[in-house]
């Protein structure tokens, strides 16, 4: 699977480490990353290219095909 960096350019998805769903907001309890729906189709998740420009990106993802639908740097959020 290819991910398309939007500051590296489209690189191989062995860069990036996979964090999950975007769309959730963690709340510090443990069951956070372990008790997530899994929905078949297009999907928000949270990939970190490490191998490469070290940003979190938002990529959003067919679940069913693994087809790359958009790649955007993730928004800092406040504290």
């Amino acid at each position: 699977m290819r991910i398309p960096c939007p500051f590296c350019g489209d690189r191989d998805a062995q860069e990036f480490v996979y964090r999950g769903d975007a769309s959730v907001a963690a709340t510090g309890a443990p069951d956070d990353l372990y008790l997530r729906e899994n929905p078949a189709g297009p999907m928000a998740e949270h990939w970190y290219h490490a191998r490469g420009c070290r940003q979190w990106l938002v990529v959003v993802r067919d679940t069913r095909t693994h087809e790359i639908h958009s790649a955007t740097f993730a928004k800092a959020i406040a504290s």
